[in-house]
């Protein structure tokens, strides 16, 4: 199972979403998308919060209203940090997870931990966790079959990337084949080189004078 909820409207068109349980958060892990940003509580359980960014957008694009949504739920779904106030919330780049198999369930680490920036939550904020709570809607997602749906799109814009690029290719070839055709045309049009009907008509005899030679 897992949970849906939807971003304030100010802060643009988001998905916010996190697991059921430890065991859901492990197919979040593996089957997350490159646009997903994970958020947890610094050094206390809390669930895995996810932000699911739009295509091409980067950590770097969450504005101040949606960074305050994903740190207000992560914090509401924390059983100890519910509890009190001024917690850290981590976040970073689900890429940037690292999950190893001599870890826990649920439990992951960092590739590189430059890559994890933190957000002080000084306390609960009712307002806004009821406004994410109404929006909520929980689902059974094939998380595996969205992933193999995304990979399938990405291949088929790679190949046609490829294709775009191998088509530029060739017309750039035939371009230069052809503007070295033209170089080379102009080069025996040069006027040093070339001869005049009326230099070829001095250079040679005229019908009679072959004649009269001959006579």
């Amino acid at each position: 199972m897992v949970f849906y909820f939807k971003a304030l409207p100010e802060a643009g068109d988001y998905t916010i979403f996190m697991g059921l349980d430890k065991h859901e958060n492990e197919e979040l892990i593996k089957y997350g998308f490159p646009e997903d940003i994970w958020f947890h509580v610094d050094k206390m359980s809390s669930a895995h919060v996810y932000l699911r960014l739009n295509k091409g957008q980067t950590i770097d694009d969450i504005n101040e209203g949606l960074l305050e949504d994903c740190a207000q739920l992560v914090k509401a779904n924390s059983i100890q940090g519910n509890k009190v106030n001024n917690v850290d919330v981590v976040y970073t780049p689900w890429f940037n997870l690292k999950k190893t198999p001599s870890m826990d369930v649920g439990q992951v680490g960092f590739h590189n931990p430059k890559m994890v920036r933190t957000v002080k939550v000084e306390k609960r904020i009712n307002e806004i966790v009821n406004r994410l709570n109404k929006t909520k809607v929980e689902r059974k997602p094939d998380l595996k079959a969205e992933r193999e749906a995304v990979n399938a799109v990405e291949r088929a814009e790679r190949k046609a990337q490829l294709r775009d690029k191998k088509k530029r290719e060739e017309l750039e070839r035939l371009e230069k084949e052809k503007q070295s055709e033209i170089r080379s045309y102009k080069s025996l049009m040069v006027s040093e080189k070339m001869t005049s009907n009326k230099q070829i008509a001095s250079a040679n005899k005229s019908l009679q004078e072959l004649e009269d030679d001959f006579m």
